[in-house]
């Protein structure tokens, strides 16, 4: 019973093995690694099922459970194909690999929603950043790049002579641009554009290395030129090639040019008033501002700004347009006649410190002359004998002296080793203070000066206006050379007296005579009157200062001897028919290379003047003419020969274009010198 019960279940213990083999397998569990089976699987033989034949040696009971347990899977494992060996291996692998790699799998799948989150978290922040803190410069960034503003040039002020005529006025005119990164044809757009505009070949060659070259999208072609041809420029249509408006300054006085100053091409003052008064003529420019795309057109829908400007403010000067013209005109003819370096001429309004006119002439190096320079603020020049009139003004202002007072007068004097001759040789001679002027005698002047101290006599010249600059601030004015009288050396304390040792402008010594003729007081030059608004409101500048520094007898002593000047003495070069004139004549060496004075055998320069007013007994107007150096061989290199005649000429002139009137008191001079001495003569 057993031998059969084993019999029978050998066939049904392999079969039930090989089915529960093929139920593990389909269910993903290995089977354990056997070599002999193993092999045989891997080449395709059927494997053997040990298990059953165990189980069959063993007994009849586990052959019995064996097929019990694998009855139901073998009518399972008929329903499905059976699958190839080589396949049923590989999907007994991979459950394993499987199960081994998923917690690596699972690490590495955090560290990358790690590093995920936290790139997030930076973009999140960044973006946050950006469009919170520099936000504003990111889109101001952005709208810089389709933004494109124009300015629109503010006008500048007007400027006027007293009378309203203009003097300095800007005018229209267009400036040609080109956008290098819009042309299409650089050779071909300069070429056309320098036909037109008559431009050389280098400059066209110029024109179009730039407009090539690409490396802005602006460049200037040519500013400020006439509307006309700037528009047959622009008719040709050239791509990148434009024009706008552009003012530019013009000087419809130009004698007046070296007080006016001028402007850069961009409208800035550079010189003169235009310089000093540059934010009052400036005004505000405007712009215009326009969004436009890559190609440089303009968005539509988009929104332009606009901000007109604002014009400056006009200027109104104390100079007369005809008087300076005039001054100017005869300045220059004199200058021309003694063959001088230049001259300068100042007409003042005796009363107020009114600058009338103020003309300035120098030889360039080419022979020709211009007036483009202020030398009469800028350059400062050793007076000569015009300071008799204040060394002695102030010996009789302090009581010292008074215009009768008579001095012993030698023609040669020793002073520290140095000698000092008279204006003439002459013996020694007995001569009052009004003589020692109308004759402008060195000695004599020293003598006077003597009676007071050089402390004194300095104060006295600073309150004339020497040493300082004068009240109109004119840019690069020149204060003079004047030093404290503790520092004066050797003959200095003696020179400083009839003119050397110390060093004046036209200006400021135009502004000392004058205090003669305004009765004793200072009164500061002005050039500007008033200005006037955008709103056509006019705007008075404040009067000049003025200071005392003489009594009004004083002036008056001083004012008679200067007619005698003019009667009598070095002056009467400078007579005006039917007018009384007080003045005085100054011829003063300059400082050449190496610095001494020269001689008569080495040569000298000289620089002459003559300084007065008129009508003497009531003065309306006070002129300076200088001369800068003229031919030192000929007769008219003095103050009363090279410079009087021009002052005779133009006092008629600003006499009659003032209308001034002679009082009726006035005298003319007496027919018999009271001075005349044989031989004698002055400068």
């Amino acid at each position: 019973m057993t031998v059969r019960q084993h019999t029978t279940s050998k066939p049904k213990s392999s079969s039930s093995t090989s089915s529960a083999s093929r139920v593990r397998s389909h269910a993903g569990v290995a089977e354990p690694r056997r070599g002999g089976t193993q092999q045989r699987a891997r080449h395709g033989a059927r494997p053997v099922a040990r298990t059953s034949t165990t189980h069959a040696r063993r007994g009849a009971a586990p052959a019995k459970h064996a097929r019990s347990r694998q009855a139901p899977v073998r009518s399972r494992a008929r329903s499905r194909k059976k699958p190839k060996v080589g396949f049923v291996r590989r999907v007994l692998v991979r459950p394993s690999r499987t199960k081994q790699a998923t917690p690596i799998i699972k690490k590495r799948l955090r560290w990358a929603v790690a590093v995920l989150v936290s790139l997030l978290v930076f973009l999140i922040g960044k973006v946050g950043y950006l469009q919170t803190v520099s936000g504003d410069d990111y889109r101001a960034a952005g709208l810089a790049a389709r933004m494109r503003t124009t300015t629109l040039r503010a006008e500048r002020g007007a400027i006027f002579d007293r009378n309203g005529r203009e003097i300095a006025m800007s005018v229209p005119k267009m400036t040609l641009y080109a956008d290098p990164t819009m042309v299409v044809d650089p050779a071909g757009t300069a070429r056309a554009v320098a036909g037109l505009m008559q431009f050389d070949p280098v400059r066209e060659q110029e024109l179009a290395a730039t407009l090539a070259a690409r490396e802005s999208s602006f460049t200037f072609i040519a500013r400020q030129i006439d509307p006309a041809r700037a528009k047959a420029v622009t008719d040709l249509r050239l791509p990148g090639v434009a024009a706008y408006k552009e003012p530019d300054r013009m000087i419809v006085d130009p004698s007046a040019l070296a007080v006016v100053g001028g402007t850069d091409t961009d409208g800035i003052g550079t010189a003169g008033l235009e310089l000093q008064y540059n934010d009052t003529l400036s005004g505000q420019d405007g712009r215009f501002v326009r969004e436009q795309d890559k190609d440089g057109r303009s968005i539509p829908g988009a929104s332009n700004v606009e901000v007109d400007p604002v014009p400056g403010n006009d200027l109104v000067l104390t100079l007369d347009r005809s008087i300076q013209f005039q001054l100017n005109q005869a300045l220059l003819s004199r200058v021309r006649q003694v063959n001088a370096r230049g001259g300068t001429a100042v007409v003042m309004n005796s009363k107020t410190g009114d600058v009338y006119a103020m003309a300035n002439i120098r030889r360039k190096d080419d022979g020709t002359y211009s007036n483009s320079g202020n030398f009469a603020a800028v350059e400062a020049h050793e007076t000569g004998s015009t300071a008799k009139v204040f060394s002695i003004a102030a010996a009789i202002n302090e009581g010292a002296v008074t215009p009768d007072s008579v001095f012993h007068v030698p023609g040669i004097q020793k002073f520290d080793e140095y000698m000092i001759r008279d204006a003439y040789p002459h013996p020694t001679q007995a001569m009052p203070v009004r003589e020692i002027l109308v004759k402008s005698s060195n000695l004599g002047t020293v003598l006077t000066a003597q009676r007071i101290s050089t402390t004194t006599l300095e104060s006295y010249l600073h309150a004339f206006g020497f040493g300082d600059k004068t009240a109109l601030e004119f840019p690069n004015e020149s204060a003079g050379i004047l030093k404290p009288s503790d520092k004066w050396q050797g003959t200095e304390k003696i020179t400083v007296a009839y003119g050397y040792g110390f060093a004046s402008t036209s200006l400021q010594l135009v502004s000392a005579m004058n205090v003669i003729a305004n009765n004793g007081t200072y009164v500061a030059p002005r050039l500007v009157l008033a200005t006037i608004d955008d709103a056509g409101k006019m705007h008075n500048v404040a009067p000049s200062a003025t200071r005392p520094v003489l009594t009004q007898e004083t002036a008056t002593q001083m004012n008679l001897m200067m007619r005698d000047v003019v009667c009598f003495g070095t002056g009467t070069l400078a007579k005006i028919p039917g007018m009384t004139v007080a003045g005085k004549t100054g011829t003063g060496y300059k400082v050449q290379n190496d610095g001494t004075y020269g001689s008569d055998t080495t040569g000298r320069k000289y620089f002459a003047s003559f300084v007065g007013f008129l009508p003497a007994e009531d003065p309306q107007v006070t002129i300076l003419v200088s001369i800068d150096e003229p031919d030192a061989g000929s007769r008219d290199r003095f103050g009363g020969t090279a410079a009087a005649p021009v002052f005779s000429d133009i006092g008629a002139f600003v006499a009659r274009e003032l209308r001034i009137k002679p009082p009726a008191t006035t005298q003319p001079c007496a027919k018999v010198d009271p001075y005349a001495r044989a031989g004698e003569s002055g400068h």
